[in-house]
């Protein structure tokens, strides 16, 4: 398991659970000013390996981080949001078609990766070894 080193953090993290129209879990990093997002059809999952689509959506202000309630009816987005699991993350390493993180989450903790594959699609995953 991924412990937190003396070293600052890079930033916050949030999963959000979405239950709009459609259900899923929004993966948010706290990163260049803003909330890099990427909405997760069956979340973030914790077990070593296994991939997971995540579709990156829009940034939103870094104070959405600590937002739970009811979207209404109408607006994009209805529904009601949750917040699944929160925490710190280091990057360890970015590029444009990959992150590379360790999370320090309630849920989520240890090495994650999301990886670019077309468009506006991605793959996260926890990686089996530990990073850093």
């Amino acid at each position: 398991m991924a412990e937190k080193k003396d070293s600052p953090a890079t930033g916050r993290f949030v999963v959000q659970e979405h239950a709009a129209k459609t259900h899923h879990y929004d993966f948010r990093l706290e990163l260049d000013g803003v909330l890099k997002s990427w909405a997760v059809p069956k979340g973030v999952s914790t077990k070593p390996g296994e991939r997971r689509l995540a579709v990156q959506v829009e940034d939103h202000a870094c104070d959405y981080i600590d937002f739970e309630g009811e979207i209404e009816e109408g607006a994009y987005g209805a529904g009601r949001v949750t917040i699944w699991d929160r925490g710190e993350y280091e990057l360890v390493d970015r590029k444009d078609y990959k992150l590379v993180f360790n999370l320090f989450g309630g849920k989520l903790r240890g090495s994650f990766v999301l990886v670019h594959t077309k468009e506006k699609l991605w793959i996260i995953m926890k990686m089996k070894k530990e990073t850093g």
